[in-house]
Order: C-alpha cells, then structure tokens, then sequence
C-alpha cells in the first residue's frame, strides 16, 4: 500500500518499514502504528513531522530558464515529442516541428526578459538548460548564452543532448562558461540503441559514438552525465548487459544512471509494455546493479511543482524556443497551437494562456490509468529506498 498526500508527500510502504517523503524535503522512517488502515498518517505523527519541517516547503533559490537552441535534430527518433508524425516510409525522417535557431538579437531579448521575471519573483540567480532539437547544431548560440548569462546572476547550467555533437574542444568550452552537466539517453544496450536513436541523415547507429565522446569529453572537462535509459518492448531485455557495458567503458563516479519508460504524445508511437509487477521488479534490479557498480541513482521524492511549468504563470522559470516564443513546458516548445507568449511581449492573458497550459508529460498517453501509474512508481521507489537503507547508503 502505497498513498500521496494532498500536498505532495508520500507515504511508501517498504518490506520492513514505512517511508516518509515530505515536500519540504527529508525522509523519515514511519512505525505501522503511526500509519492509518488507508495509507495515511496518524495524528500524532504528523504532528511530529509538522515541527520538523518535513511539510515546509521554501520557494525556488534560482529562476529556472529552459532554452532551445535549434529546434532541428540529426536524430531520427520515432518516438520524438517534437516530430509532428511518424515517417511513413519506416525510414528515420519524421516531420518535425519548424526549424529555427536561436541568434544573438534573440538572447539579448531573451536575457532582458529573463531579468524582468527574476526581479518580479524576487530572484538573483538563474540556472540554464540548453535543449533542442539538439542544442549542438548551434554551438555559437550554446557557448554565446552562457557567456552572456555570467552577467546575470548564472548559478549553473546543464543541457540535453545526443552527444553525438560533443566533441572535445567544445566541451571544454561550454565547461568554461559555467556547464556542470549533460544528460543523454540511450536506448536499450547497443544492438537496440543503433537500431532505434538513428542518424537522420542516414539512418546509421550511433551508440558508439555518444560512448566515445563521453570518454573524451572527460579527459578535458569536469562535466558530470545524467545516463537516462529509455525501457520500453523493443529496449528492455537489454538493459542488463547495457548497465554492465556503460560501466565498463565510463568513470560511473561522475554518472548517474534512470530509467524512464518511452511514452506516446499522440503522434503514433506505441509502448506496450505494461507497468506490471514484473516491470517493476526489473527496474528495481536495475537500480540495484547500477548502485552496486558506483552509479548514482537518486533518490525518491515527494511530489513538488516543477519551477518551470509547475505554477501556471511562468513565475520562477520559462522555456523559450529559438525564436523567443515561450511555453510552458519542454514538450509543447516550438508548437505554435501551444505557445504561451514571446520574450518580447511577455506572457499571454491568463484566459489565453490557461488552455495552453501544460506541465511535465501531461500530454503522454498510456493504456493504463494514472493509479496503475502510480503504484508503479511508488513500488519502484518503495524497493530502492529498502536497498539503500539494507546496504547503508541512506
């Protein structure tokens, strides 16, 4: 039995206890008889947990700015949230979202902008996500953002990338002015990865290379990896020897390591892998193997309103797409029918804008309610946070 509260926290129940995720942060250890017979807490325990802070919750330190720096890609992913359709040919082309690509002229509006909002939520700090497309096609565009941004208050940056683009001078470079960390995804372990996140150009494999480039963009940088593993029919029973084969090839000291299930925006992709038990055993041994080989997993937590598209106004973070349209979320940038506002012009009228208004995977869609969903979630999360007390990583 598993339960979310109302304000985000979430109680698990574990093999041999209960877990306590508060959205103030924290976690605690929970007795069967500070629990309710529905999942919920006791009087006297959430009291205690009340004055500890574990309910608190504190207002985003930094405004979180999303941006776009080419909406082009050199991949051909079928299940692409930012192709308009499949390719019909069975090719790896989709049609995608219109090309654009973010200028000089666009991030002096955009830094404008960025300073008005922060001003407004009372912010001093910005932290950048460079996203696409794939941010690589516009080099000029990544490396001039954030040498620019170092006059307005950037903490850090991260970005989204294929790395298929990353080569070593370049990362270097955007090291330099201020980039902590690049997540990649790969797609199950190489025979599947290079038969599914394919070359547009060509429709050539490309696990090998992104390997590669992570190797080298190391020995000349101190940039960290967020490994995303893309599980679904076609990824799964080779996510076993890819956990082992990244560990093998990367320093799993400056990577962490998820697994996401690949889910369909509308635009005909199917998933039929079902959040079933054995679905979330499997996650659960995967984590495990990925702790046991040196990786980070990170830890579950309560549910919090992303900074970005978690408050409905933009307050503490935008995704701007290169031409400065706003969105509210990385899955509609570059979509006309759901843009937001522009840089320029600020943000809409809420009466606009609240029809438009999406957050994080809003729009995927799954055979299964979101209850299944949860319990899913929660099952995996309960097993992991079980295996780092049993092994004391807590």
């Amino acid at each position: 039995m598993t339960r979310t509260l109302s304000d985000g926290a979430r109680i698990l129940q574990g093999e041999r206890t209960w877990w306590f995720l508060g959205p103030g942060g924290g976690l605690a250890r929970l007795r069967d008889t500070q629990v309710t017979a529905d999942g919920g807490l006791e009087a006297g325990a959430e009291n205690r947990l009340r004055e500890l802070g574990m309910f608190t919750t504190t207002p985003p330190r930094a405004y979180e700015l999303t941006v776009l720096t080419s909406t082009h890609c050199n991949l051909g992913c079928g299940y692409c949230f930012q192709n308009t359709a499949q390719d019909l040919t069975g090719g790896a082309r989709p049609p995608r979202i219109a090309r654009t690509r973010l200028s000089s002229r666009t991030i002096t509006d955009i830094l404008d902008f960025t300073r008005r909002q922060m001003a407004a939520a009372e912010l001093e700090r910005m932290n950048i996500l460079l996203f696409g497309g794939e941010p690589l096609l516009n080099p000029r565009g990544c490396l001039e953002l954030l040498e620019r941004a170092a006059d307005h208050g950037l903490g850090h940056a991260r970005m989204i990338s294929n790395a298929t683009l990353l080569k070593p001078r370049l990362a270097a470079q955007l090291a330099e002015r201020g980039l902590r960390s690049v997540q990649i995804t790969f797609d199950g372990d190489r025979p599947d990865h290079d038969r599914i996140r394919i070359g547009r150009a060509d429709g050539s494999g490309t696990f090998d290379t992104i390997v590669r480039n992570i190797v080298r963009a190391s020995e000349v940088s101190e940039l960290r990896w967020q490994l995303r593993v893309n599980v679904s029919q076609e990824t799964y029973l080779g996510v076993d020897a890819l956990i082992d084969r990244l560990a093998g090839a990367l320093d799993p000291a400056r990577c962490s390591l998820y697994f996401a299930q690949v889910g369909d925006v509308g635009i005909g992709y199917g998933n039929d892998l079902l959040h079933t038990g054995e679905l979330s055993a499997r996650f659960s041994g995967w984590q495990r193997r990925a702790l046991d080989l040196g990786f980070t997993v990170s830890r579950p937590q309560a549910y919090r309103p992303c900074a970005t598209c978690g408050h409905g106004d933009g307050r503490y973070g935008a995704v701007v797409s290169a031409d400065g349209t706003l969105a509210s979320c990385w899955e509609t940038a570059g979509k006309t029918e759901w843009e937001v506002g522009s840089v320029t012009a600020g943000y809409l009228p809420s009466e606009v804008t609240k029809e438009r208004w999406v957050g994080c995977e809003d729009l995927y869609q799954h055979d299964e309610d979101r209850r299944t969903l949860a319990a899913f979630r929660d099952s995996v999360d309960a097993a992991l946070l079980d295996y780092l007390d049993l092994t004391g990583r807590l």
